[in-house]
């Protein structure tokens, strides 16, 4: 197999995908803003070409929530049209087709630009990771009470389990949209919030916070869980036990 690409290759998800190509002897680049000798922006593509010369993969995990996906999805297809890549591997979000939320139709939007770039693609959605459950909480935990949205259920799924199954896509053939992944349990965020709270060793009262809008109802109804495909291993309460052991590390 010829040079694989990783864009967003040193994020939560791309290092350890980079980590598992390389460990099995694959030559990877790693593309992303600041990762030398391939500090690309994707969203202008300079540098692009150079990154993408010669490689016949390319693995997509770069994503930011404050925009610009569709452009920079634009220009990567473009430039591994030029370049001859045969396979661009997409990690994508259970949900992006039901739940209304401006960066789940963005990640659909960039499928369909993958879907019909001409190129050989696969396509994996998976729940989200223990990290961000753990980001979010920490983030609300800073209060004297730590409020969650009310009724809402989660199924997270350890970020290790989807670059192993990621990486053994990328070493494949283009496979289309393959079944989702989800994590091993959907548990409410009351839950969540209290597990975390008991693994951190603080104290706080949990508030369910009942919201409104289309995107807290289809929250609500489950719309970004696949409980049918519930194939993760690792809990929740497994994660924390690691963040903390590394001093809130992932």
């Amino acid at each position: 197999m010829g040079t694989i690409v990783v864009t967003g290759g040193t994020g939560t998800l791309g290092r350890h995908v980079t980590e598992r190509l390389r460990g099995a002897g694959h030559e990877v680049r790693v593309v992303s803003r600041h990762s030398t000798p391939y500090a690309v922006d994707l969203r202008d593509g300079k540098g692009l070409d150079a990154a993408l010369e010669g490689a016949a993969t390319v693995v997509h995990c770069a994503s930011s929530p404050t925009g610009g996906d569709e452009r920079a999805a634009r220009r990567l297809i473009d430039a591994a049209g030029r370049a001859g890549v045969t396979h661009l591997a997409y990690i994508s979000i259970v949900g992006v087709d039901r739940v209304p939320l401006g960066y789940y139709r963005t990640k659909l939007a960039v499928e369909g630009l993958v879907e019909r770039s001409g190129l050989g693609w696969t396509i994996l959605r998976t729940t989200q990771f223990h990290d961000l459950a753990v980001r979010l909480l920490e983030g609300s935990a800073r209060l004297p009470f730590l409020p969650v949205p009310a009724g809402v259920p989660d199924q997270p799924i350890e970020v290790r389990e989807v670059a192993e199954r990621l990486t053994e896509l990328a070493l494949g053939g283009p496979a289309g949209r393959v079944p989702d992944m989800g994590g091993p349990e959907v548990r409410t965020l009351e839950d969540l919030a209290r597990t975390y709270l008991r693994a951190a060793g603080r104290r706080r009262r949990v508030v369910p916070v009942r919201l409104a809008g289309r995107t807290y109802r289809a929250f609500r109804a489950g719309g970004h869980l696949t409980p049918e495909r519930a194939v993760g291993a690792g809990t929740f309460e497994e994660h924390l036990e690691r963040h903390f052991a590394r001093g809130a590390g992932v």
